[in-house]
């Protein structure tokens, strides 16, 4: 499989994944990404050249997407405190695979592509936040080396689980055609 940049030719594909992956989850009891997500902010992560795609060549249609960028979410900013944005990390948002091709551990597979990124870029932490309530994703995360750092006790944050595990290079599998994007410092 390789990994690409997307391009603003991917957003319909994108709002498709997050209107899949909420009635998948919707299926198994959890209203996680129940709301739509605005086409302009997936636009705009696509243009800063935060969003991926996973691929089984250039050809094929997407089968998986991540976002990967120095910061979380602003809205969920001060949920990490002043030390821990002072530290380098970079932050996994809206991991996301195809249903045909779960059951396969590709997000965990991307998790340590981020993990291998984060590293050759010098971050010390993979973080990510959470939905608060989804707890079989927040096991997945800890089978996947995060470490729990806290949870929100803001009941108006649905994604106020945070985590994060330590960056180091790691043999992650893809094909990596992103190198643009390491090389620009992003």
């Amino acid at each position: 499989m390789i990994i690409t940049p997307a391009t603003l030719t991917d957003v319909p594909r994108l709002l498709r994944f997050r209107v899949d992956a909420a009635a998948w989850l919707a299926h198994l009891g959890t209203d996680q990404w129940s709301s739509p997500f605005p086409a302009e902010s997936i636009a705009a992560s696509v243009r800063a050249g935060e969003v991926f795609l996973i691929k089984e060549s250039e050809e094929a249609e997407t089968v998986a997407t991540v976002t990967l960028n120095h910061s979380t979410d602003a809205e969920l900013w001060d949920l990490w405190t002043p030390e821990e944005r002072a530290e380098s990390a970079l932050y996994v948002h809206k991991l996301t695979v195809d249903r045909r091709y779960g059951g396969r551990d590709l997000g965990g597979q991307i998790l340590d592509w981020a993990a291998d990124r984060a590293a050759r870029q010098g971050a010390r932490w993979l973080r990510l936040d959470a939905w608060t309530t989804n707890s079989k994703l927040h096991q997945y995360y800890l089978r996947h080396g995060f470490q729990h750092v806290r949870t929100t006790t803001d009941p108006d944050e649905v994604s106020g689980w945070l985590a994060q595990r330590p960056t180091r290079p790691t043999q992650h599998g893809f094909d990596d055609h992103t190198a643009s994007w390491a090389s620009s410092g992003r």
